[in-house]
């Protein structure tokens, strides 16, 4: 009996965090997402190529002390489906977070987008732009790839008799110096456990050209990109998101938030503090 009083208090005195799972859907298609928190503004937290919500397991328990967070399986990454007919899109992407934000009754939110991502919100933002207060790139593309056609061939290759092997090679790439050994097998068990269908249908999607337009958005945007990143365009930045406070952290690579998550986590804090909504 001592001990199981002694176990409750104990439990007690452990600060919780809301947990809330979604059951939403699109397009019959289950998307897995969750909300932390129970502050009043809210941030929804959008993974990259191949990737799952744990690429944001560093910034969770530090934004959901203050903010509302929510995390999201894109359709056919993670714990969520994938189509029957197997096509991924940016407007399904851009409508699946969509969905999430409206299953959660929340008008306004702040986004942020690792790598395809940044693509995401950004079509995000051009569908439904009464909703976004504010987006933050993380190591994103901003702008169509000027090697398209040679990009688009190599991502066939996924889907090949060598495909994994190939993925392999080029997310270990993307790793630097401050991407210890746990970090990378967490990216790697996470990266290649994406189906073949979702290697080549989504980077298919972040390739396709109609999604690349030259338009210009009036929102607050933090970019946080890696020590001499290959995915910055100050020139196109500058002309396309006249509000941009673009941010380098050093020593990084492409997975930064999970890097130097204090860092991180310190700017984007501060980003999201200066936001009205």
């Amino acid at each position: 009996m001592k001990i199981q009083i002694c176990f409750l208090m104990l439990f007690l005195t452990i600060p919780m965090t809301v947990i809330s799972l979604s059951a939403a859907t699109i397009d019959g298609v289950p998307l897995h997402s969750s909300i932390r928190g129970k502050g009043p503004k809210t941030v929804i937290l959008v993974h990259g190529w191949t990737c799952d919500d744990t690429s944001w397991k560093s910034q969770v328990p530090a934004l959901s002390g203050n903010y509302r967070v929510i995390t999201l399986d894109l359709p056919g990454h993670g714990q969520s489906g994938l189509p029957k007919d197997g096509k991924l899109s940016m407007d399904l992407f851009a409508r699946a977070v969509e969905t999430v934000r409206s299953e959660a009754k929340i008008e306004r939110v702040v986004l942020a987008g690792h790598s395809m991502g940044t693509a995401v919100i950004l079509q995000y933002a051009r569908l439904f732009p009464e909703h976004v207060a504010g987006l933050v790139f993380v190591d994103g593309m901003v702008s169509m790839p000027t090697n398209l056609r040679e990009t688009m061939s190599f991502a066939e290759q996924f889907g090949g008799p060598n495909g994994l092997k190939i993925r392999e090679a080029m997310i270990r790439r993307m790793f630097s110096p401050a991407t210890t050994q746990d970090i990378q097998k967490h990216i790697l068990s996470m990266m290649l456990g994406a189906p073949a269908e979702t290697a080549v249908g989504a980077m298919k999607a972040v390739l396709d050209p109609a999604i690349w337009k030259e338009d210009v958005f009036a929102q607050p945007v933090l970019g946080l990109y890696a020590d001499g990143s290959g995915n910055r365009n100050r020139e196109y930045m500058t002309a396309h998101f006249p509000k941009m406070d673009y941010r380098e952290i050093p020593g990084t690579g492409h997975f930064l938030m999970l890097e130097k998550p204090a860092e991180f986590n310190r700017i984007l804090m501060d980003f999201l503090g200066k936001q009205k909504y």
